[in-house]
């Protein structure tokens, strides 16, 4: 298997090099199911993913930049990369933890909005209500620039399924939970999967 790449590697493809246009701005292939881009992923990072969920990435936790990769790598690859199967939220913990080490030490602050929106995704992904609340307060500090104006409408959605059922209800079947009949029905409605 190949070597892990590094931290900037991870947010240069992520995130646009610094000085191109594409860099601090929103891009289309981060929530629309593109099986070109999830394989590109798949590709240039499954080593580095692999790394971080075998807890090999540890010295990423030491500064904001390596931080935010380590961010991307467990929360975001993940679900590119293992795209509608359980290895999709595998290492959902782990971007969690490094998610509560960005915010309490304050290092979320000093990205830009874009990047402070990775790194709070995974309080949005989790499926504890304190989690859900955070994100949507943490959104709506990102929400200020308004390039990023429909992040809260984003975070309350998830946080009113979290608050309805517990959980996720699209996950149930991915995960081998059984859904309730609350559940079964509320999947049928559109928009009712993230």
């Amino acid at each position: 298997m190949a070597a892990p790449v590094s931290p900037q590697q991870v947010l240069d493809f992520w995130f646009d090099v610094p000085g191109s246009p594409a860099h601090g701005e929103s891009r289309d292939v981060w929530f629309r199911k593109n099986p070109a881009f999830d394989a590109e992923v798949r590709e240039r990072f499954a080593a580095t993913h692999a790394a971080a969920a075998h807890g090999a990435l540890a010295a990423w936790v030491d500064t904001p930049a390596s931080l935010l990769a380590l961010i991307i790598v467990t929360d975001q690859f993940p679900r590119n990369m293992h795209r509608d199967t359980a290895a999709a939220f595998a290492t959902d913990a782990q971007a969690l933890a490094a998610a509560r080490t960005m915010v309490a030490q304050g290092w979320d602050t000093q990205l830009p909005p874009v990047m402070r929106w990775f790194a709070y995704l995974p309080y949005e992904h989790s499926e504890t209500a304190a989690d859900q609340d955070l994100a949507v307060r943490l959104m709506r500090e990102v929400a200020i620039d308004a390039r990023f104006a429909d992040l809260p409408v984003w975070a309350e959605r998830h946080q009113a399924v979290i608050a309805r059922f517990g959980r996720f209800p699209h996950r149930n079947a991915i995960l081998g939970r059984v859904s309730t009949a609350e559940e079964v029905e509320f999947l049928r409605q559109p928009g009712s999967s993230f």
